[in-house]
């Protein structure tokens, strides 16, 4: 449930309270509930220029493989940022982080090997927006490596996840909405689908609305798997 942009080019998202929540969970469901060993196949393989698009406190920055030129780590709360400062001063490869939100990235097109979405798309504002700017950075033939939460279980389970977007959820969990369907918006943005999984995480516990998550890579047209 990482922090994405309230308001497409309006400066920093200040989600304070949420903010300091989120940076205590974040590391005990790295190593209680499973997400540690999902960061590691997300990232595995990685190779040149990545962008990280809701970077957080800086979770993935440690699961980074030698072969990462540089990673470019946005992310738009204040909070979460100086501790994703903190996490690039320990990281294996270089990373700098940035201000700035998933609908306005602040790079150049066509700048990146590779995009990095991790538990983000649940909370940006503009998911078509923000999935445009990440093709728009991304080089032909790039990929994009995604782990995100969405709409999942049976016909009660999704009812829940709607009604609790339409209500107190967003509210109370810094943007995060729980009906997306990460996987059908990276194919109305132009990705080709590559291989990809569902998985419910905890992996060993209650099923809980925030709990259906997908982990796969995608590819903007112009080269394929092959290319990068």
């Amino acid at each position: 449930m990482r922090l994405g942009s309230e308001a497409p080019g309006r400066g920093p998202v200040r989600h304070p309270v949420f903010a300091r929540y989120y940076a205590r969970a974040s590391a005990g469901a790295d190593t209680r509930l499973g997400f540690a060993g999902v960061r590691g196949r997300l990232l595995a393989g990685l190779t040149g220029r990545v962008i990280e698009v809701g970077a957080g406190n800086g979770l993935n920055f440690a699961r980074y493989p030698a072969t990462v030129a540089l990673v470019v780590a946005v992310e738009p709360e204040p909070l979460l940022g100086r501790l994703a400062r903190e996490s690039a001063r320990r990281a294996p490869v270089p990373v700098d982080v940035v201000p700035g939100t998933a609908e306005a990235l602040p790079a150049e097109s066509g700048a990146f090997d590779a995009v990095v979405l991790s538990l983000v798309l649940c909370s940006v504002r503009d998911v078509a927006r923000a999935l445009g700017e990440a093709h728009r950075v991304l080089r032909p033939g790039g990929q994009v490596r995604f782990f995100e939460h969405g709409s999942g279980g049976g016909r009660a389970m999704r009812l829940t996840q709607r009604a609790l977007d339409r209500t107190v959820w967003p509210a109370l969990a810094g943007g995060c909405h729980l009906a997306r369907d990460p996987v059908a918006a990276l194919r109305r943005a132009g990705f080709e689908l590559g291989p990809y999984r569902g998985l419910s995480l905890p992996e060993h516990g209650p099923r809980l609305p925030a709990s259906y998550c997908v982990l796969g890579t995608a590819w903007r047209p112009g080269g394929g798997p092959g290319a990068s």
